[in-house]
């Protein structure tokens, strides 16, 4: 079996590519290009990290970020079923999760082109560019906006050479209300097992260790997501799978296409309890319906 530390390896596939920016590229800079708040970015390193922000950048918001905590508390058989992982290929050993935050690992689909068929590997959330000079831009790359993916410099590569599905059971935002904000679980309405458009990359440290992360696309909300947010994360559809995951040949017009919002009828949600706004709370009952 293998474990969430398979995340980590220690060759990558494409060492022979070249950097596409000139110059220091680090969480400003990232911060930058992706339009991300440095204060937010303060904000999230601290809340992830048990830090206590000081000042301004005390309270840890959800509004900006989506999407930021997810739920996949479904069997690794299931997932390997589902997306058509051949059995003699490795199976994460994954614990079921209720709580799954930006930093953790979580099981994610690939294409091995050289074996032609998929695999599920353990990748770590927050996507580290290449030629970044510090895991901790991972922050800034939870999400991947839709718009423009492929000229930016965190995603343009990765958007045309490696693209991956991300298996969720669903995923959670918080509404304003006017007494604070309340979390939302997300989910399909026949209740399977959500396929989220991620993009993946490889990242050497500077002690030599390579590291796989992810980002998850987000895309304008449909309309029950709108009530909620004003992002929501692209779900792809079985029948777009092989083309997005490469097993088809597409070009950036044909891609850009599936980043489009999932039916809203298709989709439900409901109001949950406020613990799921803390990561150490993980068990079934963060998913249990509240009165909003």
């Amino acid at each position: 079996m293998a474990s969430a530390k398979t995340a980590r390896w220690h060759a990558d596939p494409d060492p022979h590519r070249k950097a596409p920016l000139r110059h220091d590229d680090d969480l400003a800079l990232v911060a930058w290009d992706l339009e991300v708040p440095p204060l937010f970015l303060y904000r999230l390193h601290a809340g992830f990290n048990g830090v206590q922000p000081v000042g301004p950048a005390a309270p840890l918001g959800y509004g900006w970020i989506m999407c930021g905590r997810a739920r996949l508390s479904s069997d690794v058989s299931e997932i390997k079923l589902v997306f058509s992982i051949p059995p003699h290929r490795p199976s994460p050993n994954f614990p079921p999760s209720w709580n799954v935050a930006p930093t953790d690992s979580l099981p994610v689909v690939r294409y091995d082109s050289k074996a032609g068929e998929r695999s599920l590997d353990m990748l770590r959330w927050g996507l580290v560019p290449f030629w970044a000079k510090d895991l901790n831009v991972g922050f800034a790359n939870i999400n991947a906006k839709a718009e423009g993916i492929e000229n930016r410099p965190a995603f343009r590569e990765a958007f045309q050479r490696r693209r991956c599905l991300v298996p969720v059971d669903g995923f959670y935002e918080w509404k304003k209300t006017g007494t604070g904000k309340q979390p939302y679980a997300i989910a399909l309405s026949d209740g399977r097992l959500m396929a989220l458009a991620g993009l993946w990359e490889n990242w050497r440290s500077p002690a030599g260790e390579w590291v796989r992360s992810f980002a998850i696309i987000t895309t304008t909300p449909n309309e029950l997501c709108a009530e909620l947010h004003n992002r929501m994360p692209v779900v792809l559809k079985p029948e777009t799978w092989p083309v997005w995951l490469g097993e088809e040949p597409a070009d950036a017009s044909r891609l850009k296409a599936l980043l489009a919002p999932f039916p809203s009828e298709q989709m439900t949600c409901w109001p949950v309890s406020a613990r799921v706004g803390n990561v150490k709370n993980n068990d079934p009952g963060l998913i249990e319906p509240i009165a909003a």
